[in-house]
Parts: structure tokens; C-alpha cells; sequence
């Protein structure tokens, strides 16, 4: 009898409706009353500045919010509880026309999307395979294959809905194709626990 095992494969935790409704309110009132940069690489993208979320209350809200999900996304990739901090918290704006470019994280092990408005089905968030030496270089890839998980090169978000928290792996790169529809709000950050272990040799992190 023949047995296929998911071997290495990547987590990713998708949290329904999380936010409170009030929350969403007041957090797209806030952006869009506040103060926003240009993207460098899109006319239709913009961001708030970086913020540690203890010095918003908004953002520490949705931090307080996100960190069990954080302590069993972190079980995923360490084995064990840890504790675990939102370090940095950022605001995106995506007008009509606008995209996102294909990028990853730095300097942290989890971060995270939390969805405020409703999103174009042509605007869901992608996520690539990561580059690497594990794949093969010749593919096959045609219109009658099946994509699945081990052969695929992305994956596709399914909707995602207002109050909707999606939480990756930082290394993991990820893109958002042209918005077709109303201006699209996010609000991403990056987590870290606040120790790794390896067999005695401890590093401690802080926000």
C-alpha cells in the first residue's frame, strides 16, 4: 500500500473574522484621516509609517488580538509554545490600478496581514514558492496539469474578508497583482518570540 507524506511543507494560519467590527471602524477612520507616504515602487500604493504598536493604541490592539494566533503559529514552526511579541506594525492603502511587488520580511520569524476592507478577487494576496536549491530545473507545466502542493509555484488567497488575519513565515515571499476595485486596506507587521533555544545556546530578542 502506497503512502504520500507532506514532506517540509510551509504553514500558513488564516483566522476568520477576527477583528472586532468596531475595531475595523475605527482603525480605516484612522488611516485614511492620517498622514501616508507614496510607495517607491507604486502611484497607487501607500503606507503609514513603521510603528512599534505599544505607541498606538489602535495597533496595540490589534497586537493584543494577534499573539495567541502567533503562539500556535509559532507551535507550527518551532515545536513549542513561545512567547511571542509584535514588534512592528505598518499600514497599506492600495488604490485602484495599484500593485504590490513580490517581497519578503527581514529581521523577524512571523509576520502578518490583517484585513480591514473588502478585496477584488483579482487582488488577493499571492504567495511563491520560496527560491532555493530544492527544486527541480527542468518543470513541467502545462494546461491540463494539476497544480497541488508539491508541484505549484503559488498560491492564491482565497477572499478575504474585513477582520480576516492571515500569519506566514517571514521568509516567505508574497506579492499583491493590480487592484481592480475599490481602494483595498491592510495592516501588516512582524512578530519575533522573545528567545530561540538551540540545545543550551539561547538567544534573546527584543522589540
Amino acid at each position: 500500500m502506497d503512502e504520500v507524506e507532506s514532506l517540509f511543507p510551509i504553514p500558513l494560519l488564516r483566522s476568520a473574522r477576527l477583528l472586532d467590527p468596531v475595531l475595523i471602524e475605527a482603525a480605516v477612520a484612522a488611516i485614511r484621516g492620517g498622514r501616508v507616504e507614496k510607495n517607491l515602487r507604486s502611484d497607487q500604493l501607500f503606507h503609514t509609517e513603521i510603528a512599534n504598536p505599544r505607541d498606538n493604541q489602535l495597533f496595540r490592539q490589534m497586537a493584543e488580538v494577534a499573539v495567541p494566533k502567533l503562539v500556535e503559529f509559532g507551535l507550527l514552526l518551532f515545536g513549542e509554545r513561545l512567547r511571542w511579541t509584535v514588534k512592528e506594525m505598518w499600514t497599506n492603502m492600495l488604490e485602484t490600478g495599484g500593485s504590490q511587488a513580490l517581497h519578503a520580511h527581514a529581521n523577524s520569524f512571523a509576520s502578518g496581514v490583517f484585513y480591514l476592507t473588502p478585496s477584488h478577487p483579482a487582488c488577493k494576496t499571492v504567495f511563491l514558492r520560496p527560491p532555493g536549491g530544492y527544486d527541480f530545473s527542468f518543470r513541467h507545466h502545462t494546461r491540463t496539469a494539476a497544480m497541488g502542493p508539491f508541484n505549484a509555484g503559488k498560491y492564491v488567497l482565497p477572499q478575504a474578508e474585513a477582520g480576516d488575519l492571515v500569519l506566514f513565515p517571514s521568509y516567505l515571499y508574497h506579492e499583491v497583482p493590480r487592484n481592480q476595485g475599490d481602494q483595498r486596506i491592510t495592516v501588516s507587521f512582524n512578530a519575533i518570540p522573545d528567545s530561540l533555544d538551540c540545545w543550551g545556546y539561547r538567544i534573546n530578542f527584543s522589540p
